[in-house]
């Protein structure tokens, strides 16, 4: 590495952690004033307070991370641009090309801790973030759903009623066993009610048949024990859980919900993709941003840091739109996670043509 490699890079680095600290600053004293009566009417301690904080710094970081790393990259290259070191860097001899190689570096660096983050340490900074907003900043949670089917095990199926998960009580179950859409088995009861001690389940008022070729076996009772590929957390406040998964536990429970036939796995998946979407997008955005600085401008340094947001805030629309159209079921979730990154390689390529060789 050279010393101009050096250079750029050093600057690169240190002005990505300047504007990520000012913005994420900027965050939470906003965040703190809109939240401090939350804070005061449900006596929160100072101690769980800073807590959430420490898990919401990183969290906006890695949010952030994307237009942050474009912003220096733009603000860097600008400046340079201003003093005519590019000039002088391409009147050396250096190509642009070569020139682009400490900016590829720093992105990637950025690019590759904010994958590790993302995936490995943010998420467990998220499992005390949204619980906590969830109990103080929003109003309680109630299982409001009705008519709840899940696939319990290869040929078992679980249909609840309603269920209240305040007392951890489902009503109206029926719980059938069907081989190659042929009933075999059915458990009917008016309630179920987890055991929180024993970890399994309580049937109450229970009746069960067992079709046979001359007819069926039917025996009933008060109470019956059973033990359910179904637990409790299956009916928590869900919102937002994908948020609060590892990726090794996104993978599993993907993977959990599909062999049940869940409805919501959709956007889990979506979740995956966009964590291994946005390292991409680092890459992409400081391409964007040096193309777009490298050449002096009549109208200042102002004039392109002003442009680099403009296009910073076409790409979070565009990411928005494409998120919309994945959780709608619109277009491939794959694909529309990936468009705004396959449109703006495009916007890239041909902006390339423009910058001075």
């Amino acid at each position: 590495m050279k010393k101009i490699d050096r250079y750029i890079l050093k600057k690169m680095l240190t002005t990505f952690v300047f504007v990520m600290v000012i913005l994420v600053l900027i965050i939470c004293i906003i965040d703190f004033t809109e939240k401090n009566d939350k804070f005061i009417k449900h006596e929160v301690p100072a101690k769980m307070i800073m807590h959430y904080y420490l898990t919401f710094i990183p969290y906006f970081a890695i949010l952030l991370t994307p237009i942050t790393s474009f912003i220096a990259t733009v603000f860097i290259t600008a400046k340079m641009a201003a003093k005519t070191e590019v000039i002088a860097i391409l009147a050396s001899g250096v190509s642009f090309r070569r020139m682009m190689v400490p900016y590829f570096i720093g992105a990637t660096l950025i690019a590759v801790s904010s994958f590790f983050l993302i995936n490995y340490v943010i998420p467990d900074g998220n499992k005390f973030r949204i619980p906590f907003e969830l109990e103080y900043l929003n109003r309680p949670f109630y299982f409001s759903d009705r008519d709840i089917h899940f696939k319990v095990g290869e040929e078992s199926y679980i249909y609840i009623n309603r269920y209240n998960n305040r007392s951890d009580v489902g009503y109206s179950v029926t719980l059938e066993k069907i081989v190659e859409e042929e009933l075999l088995e059915k458990l009917s009861a008016t309630r179920i009610k987890w055991d929180s001690t024993s970890g399994k389940w309580t049937l109450m008022d229970w009746e069960h048949r067992v079709l046979v070729e001359d007819g069926e076996i039917l025996t009933e009772g008060r109470e019956l024990d059973t033990l359910l590929n179904l637990s409790p957390a299956d009916f928590k406040n869900k919102e937002r859980l994908w948020e609060t998964l590892t990726l090794p536990e996104l993978n599993a429970y993907i993977e959990l919900q599909q062999s049940r036939g869940a409805d919501d796995v959709q956007i889990y998946q979506i979740e995956k993709y966009i964590r291994f979407m946005q390292p991409f997008t680092v890459l992409i955005l400081c391409f964007i941003g040096l193309i777009v600085s490298a050449k002096k401008s009549r109208q200042g340094t102002g004039y392109q840091i002003a442009l680099g947001f403009i296009i910073a805030f076409a790409f979070v629309i565009a990411f928005v739109l494409a998120k919309a159209i994945a959780e709608a079921g619109s277009m491939d979730p794959l694909l529309a996670v990936w468009l705004p990154n396959i449109v703006f390689t495009g916007v890239g390529l041909l902006l390339y043509n423009t910058v001075p060789r």
